[in-house]
């Protein structure tokens, strides 16, 4: 059990340092331009995705309103149960994300689509859709990346052999917190001061 366990946190550290850290300026980048441009932040995931994509809703949004610090506009998809089963039972899963977003994205939005693989159909064919109408995607992958890291204009990967799930899902709320956090470091009389430049 001891050997399991330091093998799972040995591949965290392994992942962690690997990780391309302008990826992760670029994500807070791009969040922050949406938010000026008074748009909306989409987030899209499958599975566990899902529930990283409801944390991150949570975090951007109620986290940093209720801190007087940001007030972004942040949409978790995955999280209308009722209108997700509806849509998967009417007209295909792979249109869960989809159709959603069609007629409601704008160019000044922005999405953030989670998929360890980075090939879920219902991530790529939203990711494509928004493609089409000029909506910048941030991606976050593991493994190999799949389709959704090749065509993402942001990539925030975690290189990991096929299968790591957990590692992959662990990081990927590694960069919820390190986005949350930075953004509470703005505000004055935090312990830690940063600014977006």
């Amino acid at each position: 059990m001891h050997d399991f366990i330091e093998t799972y946190l040995s591949k965290m550290v392994t992942a962690i340092q690997a990780l391309d850290r302008s990826s992760i300026a670029a994500t807070i980048e791009a969040i922050e331009r949406c938010g000026k441009a008074g748009g909306t932040i989409f987030i899209i995931g499958n599975g566990g995705s899902a529930a990283t994509a409801s944390h991150m809703a949570n975090d951007l949004s109620g986290g940093l309103k209720l801190r007087e610090i940001r007030r972004f506009r942040v949409v978790s998809l995955a999280d209308n149960v009722a209108l997700n089963t509806a849509i998967a039972n009417d007209i295909g899963y792979e249109n869960v994300f989809y159709a959603q977003l069609k007629d409601q994205v704008a160019p000044h939005d922005l999405l953030i689509a989670i998929s360890c693989s980075g090939n879920s159909p219902n991530i790529v064919k939203a990711v494509r859709y928004c493609k089409t109408l000029g909506v910048p995607v941030v991606g976050l992958t593991g493994f190999d990346g799949g389709e959704l890291r090749a065509v993402s204009d942001v990539s925030y990967h975690v290189p990991t052999d096929r299968g790591e799930y957990g590692v992959v899902e662990d990081l990927h709320m590694v960069l919820d917190h390190v986005i949350y956090s930075f953004f509470v470091s703005l505000k004055p009389g935090s312990s830690t001061h940063y600014s977006l430049r």
